[in-house]
């Protein structure tokens, strides 16, 4: 479980395939606290510390992971945003974040309005899941709140502190993001579908 509250940027020292799966070495600033066994989100996605040498760690990406998010468009030198577990002796200053990637969105605006940046996403209109107006959704691992919500497309805005300790500061037009909807909200729409709303 984690808050969407990115700790950390990381950056991919390595990627080696094999088989069906993905290896990735990544390199951060926390790697001296992790222990095998540990999930870490990278840009949304919860992979499990596979092994630890020195600065830098490994984490599995099987093809499950790959089919339906962006790490298959991972490279070498890459930055992503990262979280530890969250843990519960102290505030949850995002929301519940899973880890579990329910749409690739891109961004497809990017507008700066004093002293914010605005981000506007898409993701697939035949999709189930919805942002409303104020709600939470995810975006490479970042808890973020929806300013303006519409069918298969959101806004977001993010102030400066937000956009320099992300990788929001390398988005660009036409960038593929990981997307979490929010929880209760996929369990709504489940719950509707099945008629017992």
């Amino acid at each position: 479980m984690f808050t969407g509250i990115v700790e950390s940027i990381g950056k991919i020292e390595k990627i080696n395939s094999d088989r069906s799966n993905l290896h990735i070495t990544v390199d951060c600033n926390f790697t001296q606290e992790l222990k095998v066994d540990q999930s870490v989100l990278h840009n949304g996605i919860c992979l499990t510390v596979v092994s630890i040498e020195g600065q830098q760690y490994v984490v599995t990406a099987v093809k499950e992971t790959i089919d339906i998010t962006t790490v298959g468009t991972w490279t070498e030198g890459m930055h992503i945003n990262l979280e530890r577990a969250m843990l519960f002796n102290g505030r949850l200053d995002g929301h519940i974040v899973q880890g579990h990637v329910d749409h690739i969105g891109t961004c497809v605006g990017i507008e700066d309005v004093d002293g914010s940046t605005y981000y506007h996403f898409e993701y697939k209109a035949d999709s189930l899941h919805t942002t409303i107006e104020k709600g939470s959704v995810t975006i490479d691992g970042t808890s973020l709140t929806v300013v303006d919500s519409g069918v298969n497309t959101f806004k977001v805005a993010i102030i400066p502190y937000t956009k320099a300790h992300t990788i929001f500061q390398y988005y660009q037009v036409g960038t593929q993001v990981n997307l979490e909807f929010d929880v209760i909200g996929k369990y709504v729409t489940k719950l509707m579908q099945l008629g017992k709303l």
